[in-house]
């Protein structure tokens, strides 16, 4: 029992680490403020969901001081900072779920946690436009529903499928496979 505790908090702090450097080097990254899209940004966070919810609540906010440290405009930040929603949510379902993995629920579900990812960086988004929106709508519907709202789905899509190709792997490690949902 204490050295699975000692596991979880080793990697816990390997994918904070991970989630702190990725929005800092990564060369694949674009930024359209509001929105932002870093290729595997969000990778760090589901293979922490598929550990523990306090796991995932942790990178999450990890991936946030990355984005933080990585000098992105606030409203990017912040944004970063509602993923601790989806991820804990997506985790406590995956933590409970008796229902078995299959890649079909497994693409449901990284559907449902895409549209609350998408739900709440626009949410975070209109909060910081809010002014400047009532002023031109063709704009606020172009820059937060299309590019963060649209875009935020797709993002989470991809970095989603990323995750399942790396989770493959790390389950067939003898200390990874009860660990790792």
């Amino acid at each position: 029992m204490k050295d699975n505790r000692i596991l979880k908090l080793s990697i816990a702090g390997l994918l904070v680490a991970i989630g702190i450097i990725i929005p800092m080097i990564s060369p694949f990254k674009i930024i359209i403020e509001p929105a932002s899209f870093t290729l595997a940004s969000h990778v760090v966070i589901f293979m922490a969901m598929f550990i523990s919810p306090a796991m995932a609540i942790a990178v999450a906010c990890g991936t946030a001081a990355g984005f933080f440290f990585g000098g992105f405009p606030l409203v990017v930040v912040f944004r970063a900072l509602s993923h601790v929603i989806f991820a804990g949510c997506g985790a406590y379902y995956l933590k409970n779920t008796k229902a078995p993995l299959t890649p079909l629920r497994l693409r449901v579900f990284s559907l449902i946690v895409a549209l609350v990812h998408s739900v709440y960086e626009v949410i975070v988004c209109s909060l910081f436009y809010f002014g400047q929106a009532i002023g031109d709508l063709n704009n606020f519907i172009f820059s937060i529903i299309i590019l963060v709202g649209v875009g935020t789905i797709i993002h989470s899509l991809v970095d989603f499928e990323i995750t399942l190709l790396l989770k493959l792997p790390l389950r067939k490690q003898r200390t990874l496979r009860e660990l790792i949902k």
